[in-house]
């Protein structure tokens, strides 16, 4: 049996903040390995057109090879049909690795509204989630109160990651780049060489 986290997303690009969850989700849990799954298109970013995946991919490459214990997975790119929902990724991951145990990362932003997400009652019964707080965010409830709210409503199994979600967005950081901003500290040295290298970036604004 493996202990595996899944830190979903567009990744477009992957930056320091995704690779810091699954830091710490890795150390304090003691998890066998993390994977970063791409998306395609996913349903609530369709106000933008995402990056080629074979891009994303080989950013996500260069970001996670000082990682032995992360991995890309092209679980959700690989899938066919229309949109990739976490639930029916979820349904399939655990049709296919019965004897594993998968724990699904998320930010702040993404507890306070997974009631929006699609068959949410699923996703808080398939895995457990870990979640990080976001600095100097204001919210009508705290983390601890939201996640107290999902364990009683839907049995969820929610764990804290002890360390604050970095205050960055990829959406930033594709503007930056094409206002000519440095974006040295927020994605890792090689994901910046890769998007210089492949004009990534440079000539579009993204809505978030």
């Amino acid at each position: 049996m493996k202990k595996i986290g899944i830190m979903g997303g567009t990744f477009d690009p992957i930056h320091q903040g995704h690779l810091m969850l699954g830091q710490q989700a890795y150390e304090e849990y003691g998890l066998d390995c993390v994977w970063y799954m791409p998306s395609r298109q996913p349903p609530h970013k369709k106000d933008h057109k995402v990056t080629p995946s074979a891009a994303r991919c080989a950013m996500i490459d260069a970001a996670i090879e000082p990682f032995p214990y992360f991995v890309r997975s092209d679980f959700e790119l690989n899938r066919t049909g229309g949109n990739t929902y976490t639930a029916d990724t979820l349904y399939l991951l655990k049709k296919m690795y019965p004897d594993d145990v998968f724990y699904f990362i998320m930010g702040a932003d993404s507890v306070m509204d997974i009631e929006k997400w699609y068959k949410p009652e699923y996703v808080m019964s398939a895995v457990t989630l870990m979640a990080a707080d976001r600095e100097c965010e204001q919210k009508k409830r705290s983390l601890d109160e939201q996640i107290r709210y999902l364990c009683r409503k839907y049995g969820a199994h929610i764990l804290r990651l002890h360390c604050t979600e970095l205050d960055v967005a990829s959406a930033d950081i594709r503007e930056r780049i094409r206002c000519g901003k440095p974006v040295k500290e927020l994605i890792p040295e090689a994901v910046l060489r890769y998007i210089r290298e492949n004009h990534l970036y440079e000539t579009r604004s993204d809505a978030n």
